[in-house]
């Protein structure tokens, strides 16, 4: 008999169990007389305790400022802002820190940054922004110095960035020209694309070709044209080179190996380092049931971090992203029917790739859970799975539109509901809301509202 390897085992769909009580309440509950689209679901507390927990094992040169692109949902930046401890919630100011500030890669979400910083109304804190992302417009980097003038509420220039970090010599030459005409200069990190990197992730942005950065070797001529240009104050250096690394002894190595090799070229060119980012890359076990996968290990990470010594005052910027909200989300999408053909099982979603790309981007076996509900029109037959593999499916015109496939239920209804967890990463963000027009998902937040929540803003299904 052939033994299949665990990634290529049969997948049994989570039971309900898995999913918060709150979020199963809210998808078994269907308002009179409105039919819900698909949704995103959100507990910032959930992204609070994340980003309090990854705090509490950095050192205190380390700061956090999350990557927005992972989820720019309001509350949820308010949430991871403000942190949380024993006993509080988020936007009470009080327990562990949350993130130190965020890292941004286009006007909105500077914009969304910005708002955030302003809604948590404390004067006595000043959030730090960062900049990044290969290909910025003239148009972007005027709107990332803050050149329309006025001061915002924690001392910079109103819509500033603290810091942009420089993808190429051009780059440098546009921000010194929109420098010069602002009359003033900008802290810049420039980005760095090594020679060789010894992670493993997802996605690979360093060591290899891509359009991230500057290579390794053009480095030194890099710094000097840096030096060179009076709009340019240059602090520091950027490396962000994978996307979902789980191994947390080799992210302390390539931790180690950016610290020497920042500290080396400052000393070699004669410049104050006074910063260090290493992007972001702390994975999640999207598949821990089929592939084994282990949750990146925090102590670990954060023990040997405390034995680095960087010079001092020079601040190590942490950019995460998915590792602090990914277990914030759930997409949730109705089967609006189910059928067979040519033999196999499909449930078809009132949803799909347009909402939900992750899965089918990355190539990753994306586990569900069913939500069973009771309403159903009277009379009329009700098509159903039991016992057996069926393929979920959205409702756009192409077969790419697939979200699992081969998943035995035990009971998959039309009319129930499908739950992805792990949605609240690179979801409603990275969605294709405009293809074939359908409508987009809601966003709600399914936790209990207090004095202090975020419910005005909770964004309804539309229906």
């Amino acid at each position: 008999m052939l033994d299949l390897p665990v990634s290529a085992a049969p997948l049994r769909a989570l039971g309900p169990d898995r999913l918060p009580p709150r979020v199963v309440a809210r998808l078994r509950h269907r308002p009179a007389g409105r039919a819900e689209t698909a949704l995103y679901l959100y507990s910032p507390a959930v992204a609070a305790r994340a980003a309090s927990d990854l705090r509490r094992h950095l050192p205190e040169w380390a700061e956090l400022c999350f990557a927005v692109k992972a989820n720019s949902f309001p509350p949820v930046l308010d949430a991871l802002l403000a942190g949380t401890g024993p006993g509080t919630g988020p936007g009470t100011g009080t327990g562990l820190p949350g993130v130190d500030g965020f890292e941004v890669s286009s006007a909105r979400e500077l914009e969304l940054a910005t708002a955030a910083i302003a809604r948590a109304g404390d004067p006595g804190r000043r959030p730090r922004l960062v900049a990044s992302g290969p290909g910025k417009s003239e148009t972007l980097l005027r709107t990332l110095l803050g050149t329309s003038g006025g001061r915002g509420s924690a001392g910079r220039a109103a819509g500033a960035v603290d810091v942009v970090n420089a993808e190429s010599p051009l780059e440098l030459r546009r921000l010194d020209a929109c420098a010069a005409r602002a009359g003033q200069r900008v802290a810049v990190a420039l980005r760095v694309n090594p020679a060789r990197v010894r992670l493993t992730g997802a996605l690979r942005m360093g060591g290899r070709p891509t359009a991230f950065g500057i290579e390794e070797r053009e480095v030194p001529a890099a710094v000097e044209l840096a030096r060179s240009l009076p709009g340019i104050e240059l602090v520091g250096f950027h490396m962000h080179a994978v996307s979902g690394n789980l191994d947390a002894l080799a992210h302390l190595d390539y931790v180690r190996w950016c610290l020497d090799f920042a500290v080396r070229q400052a000393g070699e060119a004669g410049f104050d380092l006074r910063v260090l980012d290493v992007g972001g890359g702390l994975g999640v076990p999207f598949e821990p049931d089929r592939r084994g996968e282990r949750p990146f290990d925090l102590a670990l990470f954060g023990d040997g971090l405390a034995r680095l010594r960087p010079p001092a005052g020079v601040r190590v910027i942490f950019e995460p992203g998915r590792a602090l909200v990914a277990d914030c989300g759930w997409y949730a999408a109705e089967v609006t029917d189910v059928k067979r053909v040519h033999g196999e099982a499909f449930a078809v979603l009132r949803g799909g790739i347009h909402h939900f790309q992750l899965p089918t981007s990355w190539e990753i076996v994306h586990n569900f859970a069913v939500v069973p509900r009771e309403e159903w029109p009277a009379g009329w037959p009700r098509p159903e799975v039991t016992g057996g593999p069926v393929t979920v499916v959205g409702e756009l015109c192409t077969p790419e539109d697939t979200l699992a496939r081969d998943v035995t239920v035990d009971r998959l209804r039309a009319g129930d509901v499908v739950v992805f967890p792990m949605a609240g990463a690179y979801g409603y963000e990275f969605a294709m809301h405009e293809f074939l027009g359908h409508p987009r998902a809601g966003r709600v937040v399914v936790d209990p509202t207090t004095a202090t929540s975020h419910s005005t803003v909770n964004c309804p299904a539309p229906g």
